[in-house]
């Protein structure tokens, strides 16, 4: 087992849940890492966006690929990859592309269900886990249940509890589920599942120690920093084509260029 895959596994088994901070390109996993991320992960709209493709998709496989090598050339820390569906509904092109991935040097990946039936994600897992014969990768089976709304609310919980123990036995490691945000929830599936827990954000009112009350042993930020940044860089855009001056910002020129000459 490589060392990144080793310790990202170890930081889901601590006792107090993780921050995993999502990138996109080289420069925003450096600043990451220099700011003291312990492990850093895509954001499958971020990369998508940054490469100029919609998310949902649209990204081919090559493109992906070439990315994931520009961040592993930079990144001292384990780097997961968000892969979406897969990039196809057949489980062996799905399996290829995660094989494919986990030599490159990642150590995790997300695969989700969307809006598919759930069998479909737990083949992709099972093909995975064929395909890749012993070779260690976190696989994050993440399910829609709450951020598409693909059920009634009050069966959300125990939809998710179905979902997640079909995929843990297909051999994921880990469940996400973006858009919940009620611990009382999550304490219930916690109670249900044996599954490392990830939510995206951070939910109203929640401390480190509630949240590992209720199972959560990783936070991620999906999209949110990506539309943070490009929200002021929207601003910028704005003041510099009205003629105003810049403000003068913490991180310069000599800085940024200095992080990025040091050796990786």
């Amino acid at each position: 087992m490589s060392a990144a895959v080793q310790r990202f596994m170890q930081l889901h088994q601590q006792s107090q849940p993780f921050i995993l901070v999502n990138v996109w390109d080289a420069a925003s996993l450096m600043l990451a890492q220099q700011q003291g991320a312990v492990a850093v992960a895509t954001s499958s709209a971020a990369l998508a966006w940054s490469l100029g493709y919609a998310d949902g998709s649209a990204l081919p496989a090559t493109e992906l690929i070439a990315a994931v090598q520009r961040l592993l050339r930079v990144s001292t820390v384990p780097l997961s990859i968000d892969i979406e569906q897969g990039y196809s509904d057949d489980p062996r092109q799905v399996a290829q592309l995660v094989k494919q991935l986990a030599q490159a040097g990642i150590a995790g990946i997300n695969l989700e269900d969307g809006r598919d039936k759930p069998e479909q994600l737990a083949e992709k897992i099972t093909a995975c886990r064929q395909l890749l014969a012993g070779i260690p990768l976190f696989i994050n089976a993440r399910t829609d249940v709450y951020l598409s709304q693909l059920c009634n609310a009050d069966a959300a919980v125990d939809e998710c509890i179905t979902r997640l123990k079909r995929y843990q036995q297909a051999g994921a490691d880990g469940a996400f589920i973006p858009g919940l945000t009620d611990l009382a929830a999550v304490t219930q599936l916690h109670r249900q599942l044996t599954l490392p827990i990830n939510l995206m954000g951070w939910p109203a009112d929640a401390t480190h120690n509630t949240l590992n009350e209720a199972g959560v042993k990783r936070i991620s930020s999906g999209p949110a920093l990506f539309l943070q940044c490009y929200n002021y860089y929207q601003q910028a855009c704005r003041s510099f084509l009205q003629i105003e001056q810049l403000e003068e910002q913490a991180l310069t020129y000599a800085g940024l260029n200095q992080l990025f000459s040091q050796p990786h």
